[in-house]
């Protein structure tokens, strides 16, 4: 018998930006810091990134493995204009293998449910977000199994007796004898843990947590802030790319110079290298290396260094770009200078010659 919580995350981009002064209110719920409680030993000056959250009104829903039950909502703000739901609900089973249905989360959990949801919040900030998007299908999801310890084995001494059931549920793998020995391997070299009763397998879509409820927040906490990183992250992509597309089109339609387009390419450049410092820092956790660990694993699943490594590439080019400009700019203008001291000299010129001639 299995028990716990299925905890489904969805990460949204929701604005370019926003306003500094922190959040009263959203939806009529109050807004609050997000507080760590671990139950390790941690550095006294420890810094932890600590998003403002909200706790929405609980739902009844029917679950996937049948009956209903009641599901908490919670949402998690971040300055950079990025905004993740987290929606628990207890699980109860026999096998692992009963967990595969529950990757797919009941309607009121659906992306479309969770996208009305994510539109009223956007409602309901507007005054505070700077450009906000449009909400899209294509919400960053994630699942988190977080499971009780096992009473009578420790974490690991139950892993090894579990492999292949492990990898099936983190691969929503229906038939558990099909996979190869080495996705099994590649899927659990990404585990870690603290005590002997916990532990910790992070793949690309879903994550398996063996912990206690209290001490699996802060893990899930990192699991989410890394999930929101990545969905950060492709939407500074797609709009690095429109950028560049649409000044590569102005460039090569004017064929000149354009101050306009200097002034947006120089808006857009720092905006976002501030962005992308700002949302690099979100995932940084001082002093507390356990966490740090859980951070490395999953970014590293979500290849969170190479998405920032092209976002960083793109800016260099959009850097370029800019400097491209800039140059062209002051050549023009040295131009210009240079045509103004030819016209001044013809004149004292022609000053000092027409009396000559004249005489």
């Amino acid at each position: 018998m299995f028990k716990g919580h299925v905890v489904w995350l969805y990460a949204f981009d929701i604005a370019h930006d926003m306003r500094r002064e922190p959040l009263k209110t959203v939806l009529g719920r109050p807004v609050e810091p997000w507080l760590q409680a671990s139950d390790h030993r941690v550095p006294r000056q420890s810094f932890f990134h600590r998003p403002q959250i909200v706790h929405l009104p609980p739902l009844e829903s029917v679950l996937p493995g049948g009956g209903s039950a009641t599901l908490e909502r919670t949402l998690k703000i971040l300055p950079v204009g990025g905004l993740s739901l987290s929606i628990t609900a207890p699980v109860q089973v026999e096998h692992l293998e009963d967990l595969v249905a529950w990757h797919e989360p009941p309607p009121v959990a659906a992306v479309s449910a969770v996208r009305h949801l994510v539109q009223l919040v956007v409602e309901d900030l507007k005054e505070h977000l700077i450009q906000p998007n449009p909400i899209t299908e294509d919400a960053e999801a994630y699942t988190v199994f977080r499971l009780d310890p096992p009473e009578t084995l420790e974490a690991a001494s139950w892993l090894a007796g579990n492999r292949r059931e492990v990898a099936a549920l983190l691969t929503q793998e229906l038939d558990i004898h099909r996979l190869s020995e080495e996705k099994v391997v590649e899927i659990l070299c990404k585990r870690l843990g603290y005590y002997r009763e916990d532990l910790l397998v992070v793949d690309w879509d879903a994550a398996l947590l063996l912990d206690r409820t209290g001490p699996a927040q802060e893990v899930i906490h990192v699991l989410e802030l890394a999930n929101l990183q990545l969905c950060e992250l492709e939407a500074y992509d797609r709009l690095l790319d429109s950028a560049m597309e649409r000044s590569y089109a102005d460039l090569g339609r004017r064929g000149h110079y354009n101050r306009q387009l200097l002034r947006r390419l120089g808006e857009l450049r720092v905006d976002l290298s501030r962005l992308s410092d700002e949302l690099t820092h979100a995932g940084k956790f001082l002093g507390d290396w356990h966490l740090a660990r859980v951070y490395d694993a999953v970014s590293s699943r979500f290849h969170l260094e190479d998405w920032q490594r092209v976002v960083d590439d793109k800016l260099k080019t959009l850097d370029e770009l800019y400097q491209v400009l800039k140059h062209d700019q002051f050549n023009r203008w040295l131009l210009l200078m240079e045509m103004v001291v030819i016209v001044i000299l013809v004149l004292e010129a022609a000053v000092v010659i027409y009396p000559l001639i004249h005489r």
